[in-house]
């Protein structure tokens, strides 16, 4: 027999307070989103003056696509590429790094560990926005300054995600299975490679989806070391394109792009965070939760 006891999802739904709580999430994040969504289909006009909530028409959208597309050739696809090369070089090495480096912190003894991890807390703790200058300066002094690789490195450099597989391996690996590994002749390397890393599916994931999104959606850094318009990732092409809405800006030119227009390249800008989050939960939800419990 099914009762609400077994039911917790219907017993929170019927209290007041949830009821509530649940309908402010969705005024405030789901109601942005949805509205978001159905400004790509309207034309200016109708973004004004029309009901917030309403469908425009596809003869709109299409032509949203088109300006957008248009806009300085394919200027807007070359920001998505620029995105993905940045993103997908950036986490590859931060996989790299930071995966050995959280398995090192947690499993084995060398001397400075402690100072290390301190460090990595430390880091990982700061705003990235206090690192921007740092960072300007690092690359400038090594004449990097415009170059991918201003880029590329500082995102790579992802103390997060040190910490996350240093949390993972020193709760969700059994040591006794490491020992037992070394004990068969393997080295730390081999015990790393052959036994830990295979079991460490989850926080690998983990650690890319936050990796990626956290680069995916950087602003300040590529908008400081990247001075050409074709070097953009697509958040700072999202900025030049707010720089040419005539109402945000009075004195633009020739290049105007329209409020709807707008809406879409951001839906287009957000769209990899949503398909990367969708092929990875099942591992996010692994990762999360690994460690939560000891036999």
């Amino acid at each position: 027999m099914r009762t609400d006891f077994h039911n917790p999802a219907r017993r929170a739904l019927k209290n007041p307070l949830t009821t509530l709580v649940l309908l402010l999430f969705a005024v405030f994040f789901v109601l942005p989103v949805l509205w978001l969504v159905l400004a790509a289909t309207k034309t200016d006009d109708q973004l004004v003056h029309s009901n917030p909530l309403s469908f425009g028409s596809f003869h709109a959208l299409r032509a949203n696509w088109n300006t957008l597309t248009g806009y300085q050739g394919d200027t807007f696809f070359l920001w998505l590429r620029n995105s993905a090369l940045y993103t997908f070089l950036a986490l590859a090495i931060t996989l790299v790094v930071a995966i050995p480096a959280g398995y090192a912190l947690a499993l084995t003894e060398f001397r400075g560990r402690h100072t290390l991890l301190v460090a990595t807390l430390v880091v990982m703790l700061m705003p990235s926005a206090t690192l921007v200058v740092p960072l300007f300066l690092e690359m400038n002094a090594v004449h990097l300054i415009g170059s991918m690789w201003s880029v590329i490195l500082p995102y790579s450099f992802y103390p997060f995600g040190v910490y996350l597989a240093y949390i993972y391996f020193s709760t969700a690996i059994p040591r006794s299975l490491l020992e037992a590994a070394r004990l068969d002749g393997c080295s730390e390397f081999g015990t790393f490679r052959r036994v830990a890393l295979p079991l460490a599916t989850p926080v690998v994931a983990l650690v890319g989806f936050f990796s990626f999104v956290a680069n995916w959606t950087n602003y300040f850094l590529p908008y400081v070391l990247l001075p050409q318009s074709d070097q953009f990732p697509v958040q700072v092409g999202l900025g030049t394109l707010l720089n040419d809405v005539p109402q945000f800006n009075p004195t633009v030119g020739s290049l105007a792009v329209q409020r709807p227009e707008l809406a879409l390249a951001t839906l287009l800008a957000i769209v990899p965070v949503l398909v990367v989050f969708l092929l990875s939960q099942r591992f996010l939800v692994a990762g999360m939760l690994a460690g939560a419990t000891k036999d």
